[in-house]
């Protein structure tokens, strides 16, 4: 059987398995095997690719960030930041969806997770939303869209897989997700004051209920601090830093704040674990497709493709990849597209002279735009199952705020200047800069 049929076996099992809804770790792997049995390749070196696949010590990373973010809902510390956006943004139009957006931008320094992100919103905000009679599915629709900011703004976890896999710095990566980060955020709260529902309009908060709110979070906000502080000045790998920020909320946060959840912390490390399995067995089963991939020169053949038409203008080379992705990421998962296009990614970065952290954040946005469109829209699922609402109806919700990030995804790709100049600024090697060898100053690629 030729390269070409054995991928298209390969690719066509998996998403015919997806499909009928087996989990997509196992789908990747049911195709994978089978490929396998087309190749000279051994079942025992595909079994060792599984776990080649996970054996770097970058993606430990992640079940740090998956446990901070949960001792922070679990320990209710969360309410502490909601009151403080309560108190910057409740008055104006749409209070509780400004409030959405703005302790979405804040939990997404904490979490790294959009599930997380969802299920908290969910159990805080919505409720109170439904009392003031927001519409369910806009509801929905809004946690699910803010929730996308968490793998933009840093600590992403899927920014630390991306890094991970395709050998990008992670501290470059944090701090361009930033400019598109931000750039939701607003978009949201724009489009939530001006289409939004109206809701209970509040009376503006005075400058010392404000300061009250702002002092009753401040030991909260220190965790991105931690984390970037220490990332930023070397101190830390992304690693270290999430162990630095776990270990920040053992032994000062919810002693000070929740002394009481100390006896539930059992409980909070098994369920990080659970949720850390997920990740985890797809990117394993991601790794061995993506090996198989390139072993069959699928990269090579689809790189030569999207030249084709593309050349090497970087700006279309760019667009015919979002335009992939924005598809991929109606079925696939993240994650598990990341690592499996990432030697896609790499050739056509080459070939385009492209910074592989723009390459990378124009690749993390385009594929959080996914979470909450269908069929798949794993955020958009999560929270229209927790408020309640059928799925179809916080679908059709939704479909405005998707200009958001089209704006977004636009932007990220026309202007790199903007998206890098944070990481030029702050981690200038992270994107190619190289000390100035006649003085002071970095020197930096165009």
């Amino acid at each position: 059987m030729s390269s070409g049929m054995i991928l298209v076996v390969m690719g066509g099992l998996f998403l015919l398995l997806g499909y009928m809804g087996v989990p997509v770790a196992f789908a990747i792997i049911a195709g994978v095997l089978v490929a396998t049995a087309f190749t000279p390749i051994s079942f025992q070196s595909m079994i060792g690719q599984l776990f080649h696949g996970i054996d770097s010590e970058t993606l430990l990373a992640i079940p740090f960030f998956l446990l901070v973010g949960e001792l922070m809902s679990s320990a209710n510390v969360v309410y502490r930041m909601i009151a403080l956006a309560q108190a910057l943004v409740g008055h104006l139009r749409g209070g509780l969806a400004q409030v959405v957006t703005l302790f979405s931008m804040f939990f997404a320094g904490i979490s790294g997770s959009s599930a997380a992100d969802v299920a908290v919103l969910s159990r805080t905000v919505a409720p109170e939303m439904d009392k003031e009679r927001y519409d369910r599915a806009f509801t929905a629709a809004l946690i699910a869209s803010a929730s996308t900011m968490a793998n933009l703004i840093p600590p992403s976890i899927m920014a630390v897989v991306y890094g991970a896999t395709g050998n990008v710095s992670i501290g470059g990566l944090f701090l361009a997700g930033v400019v598109p980060g931000v750039m939701i955020g607003v978009g949201l709260m724009i489009y939530s004051y001006f289409f939004g529902p109206t809701g209970t309009m509040k009376k503006r908060a005075g400058l010392v209920d404000i300061f009250v709110a702002a002092r009753g979070s401040a030991l909260p906000m220190v965790i991105p601090v931690i984390i970037m502080g220490g990332i930023l000045t070397g101190w830390f790998t992304p690693t270290e830093a999430g162990m630095a920020a776990a270990a920040y909320i053992l032994l000062v946060l919810i002693p000070v704040l929740n002394p009481r959840h100390i006896r539930r912390l059992p409980g909070d490390f098994m369920y990080t674990g659970l949720l850390y399995s997920l990740p985890l067995a797809a990117v394993a089963a991601a790794s061995a497709f993506g090996w198989m991939l390139a072993y069959l020169r699928g990269p090579d053949t689809v790189a030569e493709y999207i030249s084709y038409y593309a050349g090497t203008d970087p700006r279309m080379i760019m667009l015919l990849l979002v335009i992939l992705f924005v598809i991929l990421g109606d079925f696939i998962d993240a994650i598990p597209a990341i690592i499996i296009f990432m030697p896609i990614i790499n050739k056509l970065t080459q070939v385009g002279n492209i910074n592989p952290v723009h390459m990378g954040v124009v690749i993390i946005t385009t594929l959080v735009f996914g979470l909450i469109t269908p069929p798949y829209g794993l955020s958009l699922l999560i929270a229209s199952k927790f408020i309640g609402v059928p799925f179809y109806r916080a679908m059709f919700r939704s479909l405005p705020l998707y200009i958001v990030f089209f704006i977004t995804i636009a932007f990220t790709v026309l202007f790199p200047d903007v998206v890098l100049w944070l990481p030029k600024q702050l981690l200038p090697q992270s994107v190619g800069c190289f000390p100035n060898p006649s003085g002071a100053g970095w020197i930096c690629p165009k």
